[in-house]
């Protein structure tokens, strides 16, 4: 995912600008008098990646509160404690009403990719790719695996509907490794690839001798994912999954493996910290 539609951008704003101020900021309307101007600059607290420019300027363009959003940086860019990134510009009310919702999707989006950055960055020194997974927070799923992108991570398959992935599940319902990938393969779009699911080495054969595409190495241990990458020589894509952290992850990577998923780049992801500071003027 190389870039944000605005039209979901925009849905995606007012959905959060709903929830946030239903009928009315009621603190801001009763302290703050109507068109009263202000500034703002947003200031970043931690040292991390940038993301989600875009959306904190639909928030208070959404609002009429940002005549003017300066774009300081752009999302990628490493920032440190004390970078502004942005300035803010406009109706007192409207910057003061879209703070925390123009703060909630820098610092979640941030976070996301400041993450992944680490993960990244941690296996620069082999071939593996870090990608993200489906255990996103739910209606946020574009918006945090574009910040898995911008932190330098790739995008797994975005939905069900986008590739094939057989899973233990699909396994023991279909009767087995053999069963599920000939049913895929005899009703799929030849566009799609088939991806496989595997604890063990037997069922990695069966898998590559049954025509799959990929096959992701769930929980399996260091030594076995090497005879993985052995078996395989390369007749399909290898994708390691399960106990990877910042501590396991170089070692998976130095197995060979094609990709890392890692779920915890969207589900566990710490906000960075940014704020908004504002004054009258």
């Amino acid at each position: 995912m190389t870039g944000l539609d605005p039209l979901y951008i925009e849905s995606v704003v007012k959905a959060a600008l709903r929830e946030d101020v239903g009928s009315g900021d009621i603190t801001t309307l009763l302290t703050v008098p109507e068109n009263t101007r202000a500034t703002g600059e947003v200031v970043t607290k931690r040292d991390g990646v940038l993301c989600g420019q875009d959306v904190a300027w639909a928030v208070f363009s959404t609002l009429h509160g940002g005549d003017a959003y300066e774009i300081c940086l752009r999302d990628g860019v490493r920032v440190r404690p004390g970078d502004v990134p942005a300035r803010v510009s406009g109706d007192a009310r409207g910057i003061l009403t879209g703070e925390r919702v123009a703060l909630n999707f820098l610092q979640r989006m941030s976070g996301i990719a400041t993450l992944t950055a680490r993960y990244v960055d941690l296996v620069s020194h082999t071939k593996a790719k870090i990608v993200d997974t489906r255990k996103t927070t739910p209606g946020l799923r574009r918006l945090e695996k574009y910040a898995v992108t911008v932190g330098g991570g790739f995008n797994h398959r975005f939905g069900l509907s986008d590739g094939i992935l057989i899973k233990d599940n699909h396994i023991a319902v279909a009767g087995g490794v053999r069963k599920a990938v000939e049913a895929a393969k005899a009703r799929a779009p030849h566009t799609l690839k088939i991806e496989v699911e595997v604890v063990d080495l037997d069922m990695l054969r069966e898998a590559i001798d049954s025509g799959a595409d990929a096959v992701l190495l769930d929980n399996m241990p260091l030594e076995m994912m090497r005879e993985a990458v052995a078996i395989s020589d390369d007749k399909v894509l290898l994708e390691a999954s399960g106990g990877v952290n910042e501590s396991t992850v170089a070692a998976i990577a130095e197995t060979g493996v094609d990709l890392i998923s890692v779920g915890a780049l969207t589900h566990s992801a710490p906000a960075l910290d940014i704020s908004l500071e504002v004054r009258v003027g």
